[in-house]
């Protein structure tokens, strides 16, 4: 890791961090605007990863020698340090699973349905990714419950009446986003989780795309339970966090069984292990757990503050530009410093696949599509898909002003401009 000077930090006209990111170094003319996607690995975390296998390489949990011990002890390090990370007390608190997918899918399947009874209410939003809105359509269906849409203002502003709107006495599950993963706009999850514990029901967090870009307090915001994946972190694909209080933890059945999930076993019957284990059934990706914890540390070094900072004003700036151009319609809040990470656009006349692909051509990688959340595309106006390009700590305005020169090259391409 760098030395960082915190001055030249807050200073998007520069890049302090970029040298320890070795995919930007290996591509200097690269602007990434896809990290709401996933993010890209600092040198520290791919070093982690290489040395666990090279220096510890064994199954955690099954063996009494100092390799298996000395695995097992990395992944128990790095669970207590994401307790300590989004303020949630205990390691134990932390399951391990493959991505924030399962994790919410886990919410759903295990929670849900142990508790979920005809006429119950689970409470989203229309903004939610498909990750935290199919396994509550499929638990809902199967249960008798009803699937209730909170629905914020056309710029995705969660209001107070839209919380009490959506939120009553049948309600029994709030599962929400923190961040949009395309308007970007923070949901004022303490205001729900309020409302739902009011109303005796249970707060889900979807804190995928807000744990990478501020400071998050798992028990401050009142969640219950909460997923986010160490990818969108620094760390490496295939790591998922669901964190729960551990009175939920400890009444929810397993979702998996098998390997290491267990207590004991008998022909007829099975006890399961305690929570952490109890859901994290087969045999770890131990390697990128302890490669996880080296992202945490890296981010921490920086300091979360500092990275929000730097993030807020990269995506002020990005919606500014776009903002300016007459023929790009930007959507979400109108303030621009209320942009958390990323933003969403479209050039007129133009899809936004084709918008993409010719960006690439210029060296700019935004993502395009319906970002896993045709629900809230549809209550937009019925839009199909989007443009959205989405900021890190490691970008700063050169890459959004690549991205401006590109969109103009985008343009005049399709209207035959020289």
């Amino acid at each position: 890791m760098a030395t960082m000077d915190m001055t030249a930090f807050a200073d998007i006209q520069k890049n302090p961090a970029k040298e320890d990111f070795p995919l930007l170094v290996g591509n200097p003319g690269l602007a990434f605007l896809d990290s709401a996607a996933t993010a890209q690995r600092p040198a520290v975390v791919l070093d982690a990863q290489r040395r666990f296998y090279e220096t510890m390489n064994a199954n955690p949990l099954r063996g009494l020698y100092r390799l298996s011990v000395e695995a097992t002890q990395a992944i128990e390090d790095a669970r207590a340090h994401v307790a300590a990370h989004i303020g949630g007390g205990a390691g134990s608190q932390v399951v391990f699973t493959r991505n924030a997918s399962e994790s919410l899918n886990i919410c759903a399947k295990d929670f849900g349905a142990s508790v979920l009874r005809p006429g119950d209410e689970v409470v989203i939003s229309i903004m939610e990714h498909h990750s935290n809105l199919i396994p509550w359509q499929q638990v809902c269906r199967a249960t008798g419950a009803k699937l209730v849409y909170l629905r914020p203002e056309p710029d995705g502003t969660v209001t107070d009446e839209s919380i009490e709107r959506a939120i009553g006495p049948k309600t029994r599950i709030v599962s929400m986003t923190q961040v949009s993963n395309v308007l970007g706009v923070e949901v004022p999850i303490a205001k729900v989780a309020a409302h739902a514990h009011a109303v005796g029901a249970t707060m889900i967090v979807d804190a995928c795309q807000s744990v990478p870009h501020m400071h998050v307090d798992a028990k401050a915001m009142g969640a219950d339970l909460m997923a986010f994946s160490a990818h969108k972190m620094g760390g490496p694909m295939g790591i998922g966090v669901l964190w729960g209080k551990p009175e939920i933890l400890d009444a929810m059945p397993p979702f998996l069984t098998g390997g290491e999930m267990i207590d004991s076993v008998t022909e007829t019957d099975a006890v399961w292990a305690p929570v952490p284990q109890k859901f994290e059934a087969g045999t770890q990706d131990a390697a990128g757990i302890y490669a996880f914890d080296a992202a945490l540390a890296y981010l921490e070094g920086i300091g979360v503050d500092a990275i929000e900072a730097r993030e807020r004003a990269l995506a002020a700036r990005l919606c500014e530009r776009l903002e300016a151009i007459p023929y790009v319609t930007v959507y979400g809040p109108a303030e621009p410093e209320r942009h958390v990470g990323s933003v969403a656009f479209n050039v007129d006349g133009i899809h936004p696949h084709d918008v993409a692909s010719l960006l690439d051509m210029q060296d700019v990688a935004i993502r395009a599509g319906h970002h896993c959340a045709q629900p809230l595309l549809t209550w937009m106006g019925g839009i199909n898909a989007t443009c959205r390009a989405s900021v890190a700590f490691y970008n700063d305005a050169s890459d959004i002003d690549k991205l401006v020169e590109g969109l103009e090259f985008v343009w005049r391409t399709f209207h035959h401009e020289r």
